[in-house]
Protein backbone atom coordinates (compact mmCIF):
# COMPACT_ATOMS: atom_id res chain seq x y z
CA UNK A 1 0.00 0.00 0.00
CA UNK A 2 1.22 3.20 -1.13
CA UNK A 3 -0.08 5.78 1.22
CA UNK A 4 1.56 9.00 3.01
CA UNK A 5 2.37 8.66 6.66
CA UNK A 6 -0.13 10.68 8.79
CA UNK A 7 -1.35 10.37 12.13
CA UNK A 8 -2.81 6.84 12.18
CA UNK A 9 -0.77 5.43 9.64
CA UNK A 10 3.04 5.05 9.92
CA UNK A 11 3.68 4.31 6.50
CA UNK A 12 2.87 0.72 7.28
CA UNK A 13 0.68 -0.28 9.45
CA UNK A 14 -2.44 1.59 10.85
CA UNK A 15 -2.84 2.36 14.52
CA UNK A 16 -5.11 4.65 16.73
CA UNK A 17 -3.40 7.95 17.20
CA UNK A 18 -2.64 9.10 21.02
CA UNK A 19 -3.60 5.52 22.41
CA UNK A 20 -1.55 2.03 22.95
CA UNK A 21 -2.31 -0.83 20.55
CA UNK A 22 -6.16 -1.82 20.96
CA UNK A 23 -4.94 -5.81 19.77
CA UNK A 24 -3.50 -8.00 22.00
CA UNK A 25 -0.60 -10.13 21.50
CA UNK A 26 -0.11 -14.60 21.93
CA UNK A 27 0.89 -14.41 25.48
CA UNK A 28 -2.05 -11.92 26.90
CA UNK A 29 -4.68 -14.35 24.39
CA UNK A 30 -3.33 -17.65 26.42
CA UNK A 31 -3.58 -15.57 30.12
CA UNK A 32 -7.44 -14.61 29.27
CA UNK A 33 -7.96 -18.20 28.05
CA UNK A 34 -6.49 -19.62 31.33
CA UNK A 35 -8.36 -17.43 33.58
CA UNK A 36 -11.95 -17.42 31.87
CA UNK A 37 -15.01 -17.71 33.63
CA UNK A 38 -17.21 -17.24 30.68
CA UNK A 39 -20.75 -17.36 31.38
CA UNK A 40 -22.66 -20.00 29.72
CA UNK A 41 -24.83 -18.93 26.22
CA UNK A 42 -27.27 -20.99 25.06
CA UNK A 43 -26.89 -22.97 22.31
CA UNK A 44 -29.37 -21.52 19.85
CA UNK A 45 -32.28 -18.94 20.39
CA UNK A 46 -35.50 -18.58 18.53
CA UNK A 47 -35.53 -16.18 16.21
CA UNK A 48 -38.70 -15.70 13.74
CA UNK A 49 -37.76 -13.74 10.58
CA UNK A 50 -39.51 -10.64 9.95
CA UNK A 51 -40.23 -8.47 7.10
CA UNK A 52 -38.18 -5.28 6.81
CA UNK A 53 -40.25 -2.34 7.20
CA UNK A 54 -41.51 -0.02 4.13
CA UNK A 55 -39.55 2.84 3.16
CA UNK A 56 -40.82 5.91 4.76
CA UNK A 57 -43.18 7.97 2.32
CA UNK A 58 -41.25 11.34 3.16
CA UNK A 59 -38.23 12.21 5.01
CA UNK A 60 -36.89 9.51 7.63
CA UNK A 61 -35.06 6.42 7.88
CA UNK A 62 -36.18 2.80 9.60
CA UNK A 63 -33.58 0.91 11.37
CA UNK A 64 -33.98 -2.77 11.24
CA UNK A 65 -31.54 -5.10 13.25
CA UNK A 66 -30.77 -8.00 11.64
CA UNK A 67 -28.26 -9.09 14.35
CA UNK A 68 -24.87 -8.67 15.81
CA UNK A 69 -23.08 -5.10 13.64
CA UNK A 70 -25.92 -5.98 10.53
CA UNK A 71 -28.52 -3.57 10.15
CA UNK A 72 -31.33 -2.94 7.13
CA UNK A 73 -31.20 0.92 7.03
CA UNK A 74 -34.18 2.27 4.43
CA UNK A 75 -35.22 5.65 3.50
CA UNK A 76 -37.34 6.93 0.87
CA UNK A 77 -34.22 6.75 -2.06
CA UNK A 78 -31.97 3.90 -0.53
CA UNK A 79 -31.46 0.73 1.33
CA UNK A 80 -28.28 0.43 3.03
CA UNK A 81 -26.60 -2.36 4.85
CA UNK A 82 -24.05 -2.11 7.50
CA UNK A 83 -21.73 -5.47 8.20
CA UNK A 84 -23.80 -7.35 6.62
CA UNK A 85 -23.36 -11.22 7.94
CA UNK A 86 -25.83 -14.02 7.12
CA UNK A 87 -23.28 -16.89 7.65
CA UNK A 88 -24.14 -19.49 10.15
CA UNK A 89 -19.99 -19.03 11.53
CA UNK A 90 -18.18 -15.86 11.74
CA UNK A 91 -14.58 -17.33 10.81
CA UNK A 92 -12.70 -18.23 7.84
CA UNK A 93 -13.72 -21.62 7.55
CA UNK A 94 -17.43 -22.72 7.76
CA UNK A 95 -16.22 -24.96 10.14
CA UNK A 96 -13.95 -22.57 12.23
CA UNK A 97 -14.86 -19.71 14.18
CA UNK A 98 -18.08 -18.97 16.57
CA UNK A 99 -21.03 -20.24 15.65
CA UNK A 100 -24.82 -18.26 15.43
CA UNK A 101 -26.45 -18.47 18.72
CA UNK A 102 -29.25 -16.04 17.27
CA UNK A 103 -30.35 -16.69 13.68
CA UNK A 104 -31.00 -13.71 11.48
CA UNK A 105 -34.20 -11.38 11.99
CA UNK A 106 -34.08 -11.11 8.72
CA UNK A 107 -34.16 -13.46 5.48
CA UNK A 108 -31.13 -12.35 3.13
CA UNK A 109 -34.05 -12.81 0.48
CA UNK A 110 -36.39 -10.47 2.43
CA UNK A 111 -34.00 -7.94 2.25
CA UNK A 112 -34.62 -5.13 -1.12
CA UNK A 113 -32.24 -4.48 -3.20
CA UNK A 114 -28.96 -2.65 -1.56
CA UNK A 115 -28.02 0.48 -2.72
CA UNK A 116 -25.25 0.70 -0.25
CA UNK A 117 -23.16 -1.69 1.98
CA UNK A 118 -20.96 0.45 5.16
CA UNK A 119 -17.73 -2.35 6.02
CA UNK A 120 -15.97 -0.80 9.26
CA UNK A 121 -13.27 -3.31 9.37
CA UNK A 122 -11.62 -6.69 8.53
CA UNK A 123 -12.58 -8.82 11.26
CA UNK A 124 -14.77 -11.97 10.25
CA UNK A 125 -17.72 -10.71 12.48
CA UNK A 126 -17.98 -7.90 10.32
CA UNK A 127 -16.61 -8.67 7.06
CA UNK A 128 -18.71 -11.96 5.86
CA UNK A 129 -16.81 -13.06 2.46
CA UNK A 130 -20.03 -15.27 1.76
CA UNK A 131 -22.25 -12.78 2.44
CA UNK A 132 -20.52 -10.02 0.98
CA UNK A 133 -20.42 -11.99 -2.58
CA UNK A 134 -24.60 -13.07 -2.48
CA UNK A 135 -24.96 -9.00 -1.70
CA UNK A 136 -22.50 -7.97 -4.83
CA UNK A 137 -23.98 -10.78 -7.23
CA UNK A 138 -26.84 -9.80 -6.71
CA UNK A 139 -27.34 -5.90 -6.44
CA UNK A 140 -24.04 -4.79 -7.34
CA UNK A 141 -24.48 -1.86 -4.43
CA UNK A 142 -21.61 0.63 -3.64
CA UNK A 143 -19.43 -0.41 -0.70
CA UNK A 144 -17.85 2.01 1.28
CA UNK A 145 -14.73 0.89 3.31
CA UNK A 146 -12.11 1.92 4.87
CA UNK A 147 -8.67 2.16 3.80
CA UNK A 148 -6.98 -1.07 2.43
CA UNK A 149 -10.13 -3.49 1.45
CA UNK A 150 -10.32 -2.70 -1.72
CA UNK A 151 -8.39 -5.65 -2.91
CA UNK A 152 -10.51 -7.96 -0.95
CA UNK A 153 -14.04 -6.49 -1.86
CA UNK A 154 -12.75 -6.58 -5.26
CA UNK A 155 -12.21 -10.34 -5.07
CA UNK A 156 -15.91 -10.37 -3.94
CA UNK A 157 -17.19 -9.09 -6.87
CA UNK A 158 -17.69 -5.40 -5.87
CA UNK A 159 -17.32 -2.83 -8.74
CA UNK A 160 -17.93 0.53 -6.77
CA UNK A 161 -15.65 0.58 -4.17
CA UNK A 162 -15.37 3.92 -1.74
CA UNK A 163 -12.33 3.00 0.02
CA UNK A 164 -11.93 6.12 2.60
CA UNK A 165 -9.76 7.60 5.08
CA UNK A 166 -11.08 8.88 8.19
CA UNK A 167 -13.19 12.25 7.44
CA UNK A 168 -13.23 10.96 3.93
CA UNK A 169 -16.62 11.49 2.39
CA UNK A 170 -18.70 10.28 -1.09
CA UNK A 171 -21.65 10.91 -2.46
CA UNK A 172 -23.96 7.82 -3.15
CA UNK A 173 -26.86 9.19 -5.03
CA UNK A 174 -28.99 12.29 -4.99
CA UNK A 175 -29.02 13.30 -1.37
CA UNK A 176 -26.42 10.41 0.18
CA UNK A 177 -23.53 11.11 1.51
CA UNK A 178 -21.41 9.03 4.13
CA UNK A 179 -18.04 9.77 5.89
CA UNK A 180 -16.00 7.36 7.46
CA UNK A 181 -15.37 8.29 11.17
CA UNK A 182 -12.09 7.09 13.84
CA UNK A 183 -12.88 4.18 15.64
CA UNK A 184 -10.70 2.88 18.51
CA UNK A 185 -10.14 -0.79 17.31
CA UNK A 186 -7.47 -2.91 15.18
CA UNK A 187 -7.57 -5.07 11.92
CA UNK A 188 -6.64 -8.44 11.47
CA UNK A 189 -7.95 -11.57 9.46
CA UNK A 190 -4.53 -13.33 9.76
CA UNK A 191 -1.74 -13.42 11.69
CA UNK A 192 0.58 -11.47 8.84
CA UNK A 193 -1.65 -8.59 8.35
CA UNK A 194 -2.10 -6.92 11.73
CA UNK A 195 -3.16 -3.21 11.57
CA UNK A 196 -2.40 -3.75 7.44
CA UNK A 197 -6.20 -2.44 6.94
CA UNK A 198 -7.88 0.98 8.28
CA UNK A 199 -10.83 0.43 10.72
CA UNK A 200 -14.09 3.12 11.54
CA UNK A 201 -17.74 3.69 11.62
CA UNK A 202 -19.59 5.62 9.63
CA UNK A 203 -21.51 9.04 9.07
CA UNK A 204 -24.34 8.57 6.44
CA UNK A 205 -27.00 11.27 5.52
CA UNK A 206 -30.08 9.56 4.03
CA UNK A 207 -33.85 10.78 3.75
CA UNK A 208 -33.24 14.33 5.42
CA UNK A 209 -31.92 12.10 8.36
CA UNK A 210 -28.13 11.59 9.45
CA UNK A 211 -27.40 8.20 10.84
CA UNK A 212 -24.17 7.28 12.63
CA UNK A 213 -23.03 3.83 12.59
CA UNK A 214 -20.19 2.86 15.02
CA UNK A 215 -18.59 -0.02 13.88
CA UNK A 216 -15.87 -1.56 16.44
CA UNK A 217 -14.51 0.86 18.85
CA UNK A 218 -13.33 1.07 22.67
CA UNK A 219 -14.54 4.30 24.51
CA UNK A 220 -11.35 7.01 23.70
CA UNK A 221 -11.99 10.56 25.61
CA UNK A 222 -12.83 13.04 23.05
CA UNK A 223 -13.09 10.69 20.26
CA UNK A 224 -16.55 10.56 19.61
CA UNK A 225 -17.65 14.13 20.99
CA UNK A 226 -15.32 15.60 17.97
CA UNK A 227 -17.52 13.26 16.09
CA UNK A 228 -20.53 15.03 16.59
CA UNK A 229 -19.08 18.53 16.39
CA UNK A 230 -17.49 17.95 13.05
CA UNK A 231 -20.22 16.31 11.30
CA UNK A 232 -23.47 16.73 13.52
CA UNK A 233 -25.81 15.07 16.08
CA UNK A 234 -26.99 11.95 14.38
CA UNK A 235 -30.81 11.50 14.80
CA UNK A 236 -29.91 7.78 14.84
CA UNK A 237 -26.65 6.06 15.78
CA UNK A 238 -25.73 2.57 16.11
CA UNK A 239 -23.45 1.34 19.18
CA UNK A 240 -21.86 -1.60 20.37
CA UNK A 241 -22.78 -2.54 24.02
CA UNK A 242 -21.35 -6.32 24.21
CA UNK A 243 -17.86 -8.30 23.51
CA UNK A 244 -16.39 -6.48 26.84
CA UNK A 245 -15.64 -8.81 29.19
CA UNK A 246 -12.44 -9.43 30.66
CA UNK A 247 -12.25 -5.33 30.86
CA UNK A 248 -8.14 -5.67 30.85
CA UNK A 249 -8.09 -7.44 27.57
CA UNK A 250 -11.30 -6.30 25.72
CA UNK A 251 -11.35 -2.32 26.92
CA UNK A 252 -8.98 -0.81 23.97
CA UNK A 253 -11.07 -2.26 21.70
CA UNK A 254 -14.94 -3.01 22.82
CA UNK A 255 -16.72 -0.62 24.83
CA UNK A 256 -18.86 -1.61 27.50
CA UNK A 257 -22.44 -0.34 28.18
CA UNK A 258 -22.21 2.08 30.32
CA UNK A 259 -19.97 3.44 28.10
CA UNK A 260 -22.27 2.98 25.11
CA UNK A 261 -24.05 5.19 26.75
CA UNK A 262 -21.68 8.14 27.13
CA UNK A 263 -21.13 7.60 23.84
CA UNK A 264 -24.45 8.43 22.91
CA UNK A 265 -24.27 11.55 24.90
CA UNK A 266 -21.40 12.72 24.01
CA UNK A 267 -22.03 12.26 19.97
CA UNK A 268 -25.21 14.18 20.65
CA UNK A 269 -27.31 11.01 19.25
CA UNK A 270 -31.21 11.70 19.45
CA UNK A 271 -31.84 8.06 19.83
CA UNK A 272 -29.69 4.98 19.71
CA UNK A 273 -30.02 1.00 19.55
CA UNK A 274 -27.63 -1.28 20.52
CA UNK A 275 -25.59 -4.05 18.22
CA UNK A 276 -22.84 -6.06 18.76
CA UNK A 277 -24.48 -8.32 21.46
CA UNK A 278 -26.45 -11.89 21.19
CA UNK A 279 -25.02 -13.36 18.21
CA UNK A 280 -22.06 -14.50 18.67
CA UNK A 281 -20.52 -15.57 21.74
CA UNK A 282 -17.26 -13.83 21.79
CA UNK A 283 -16.61 -13.17 24.93
CA UNK A 284 -16.89 -14.16 28.82
CA UNK A 285 -20.27 -12.20 29.64
CA UNK A 286 -23.47 -13.99 29.36
CA UNK A 287 -25.90 -13.20 26.51
CA UNK A 288 -28.76 -11.37 28.02
CA UNK A 289 -25.41 -9.42 30.19
CA UNK A 290 -25.42 -6.41 27.87
CA UNK A 291 -29.03 -5.50 27.89
CA UNK A 292 -29.13 -5.38 31.71
CA UNK A 293 -26.50 -3.69 31.91
CA UNK A 294 -27.78 -0.82 28.91
CA UNK A 295 -30.81 -0.65 31.04
CA UNK A 296 -28.98 0.47 34.46
CA UNK A 297 -26.91 2.68 32.77
CA UNK A 298 -28.78 4.78 30.18
CA UNK A 299 -31.30 6.49 32.74
CA UNK A 300 -34.13 8.41 30.87
CA UNK A 301 -31.51 8.43 27.37
CA UNK A 302 -33.17 7.17 24.35
CA UNK A 303 -30.88 4.25 23.40
CA UNK A 304 -32.67 0.81 22.97
CA UNK A 305 -31.77 -2.75 22.65
CA UNK A 306 -34.03 -4.44 19.59
CA UNK A 307 -34.59 -8.60 19.29
CA UNK A 308 -33.27 -9.32 15.55
CA UNK A 309 -35.84 -8.41 13.17
CA UNK A 310 -37.30 -5.62 15.33
CA UNK A 311 -37.23 -2.00 13.47
CA UNK A 312 -36.71 1.39 14.91
CA UNK A 313 -37.39 5.25 12.99
CA UNK A 314 -35.79 7.91 13.40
Amino acid sequence: MTLPASDHFNGKTFFNPGEGSSDRGLRDLIRWKMTSRPVPWPRHVEVLPQPVPPAPAGDGIVATWVGHATFVLRSASAVILTDPIWSETAGPLPWLGSRRVAPPGVAFEAVPRVDLVLLSHDHYDHLDLTTLRRVARRDDPVIACPLGHRSLLSGAGFSRIAELDWWQSHACGTGMEVTLVPARHWSRRSPFHTNSRLWGGFMVRTGGRLAYFAGDSGYQEGLFSGIGRRLGAPDLAMIPIGAYEPRWFMKDAHMNPAEAVQVHREVGARRSVAMHWGTFHLTDEGREDPVRALEAARGDEDFTALLPGQSIPA
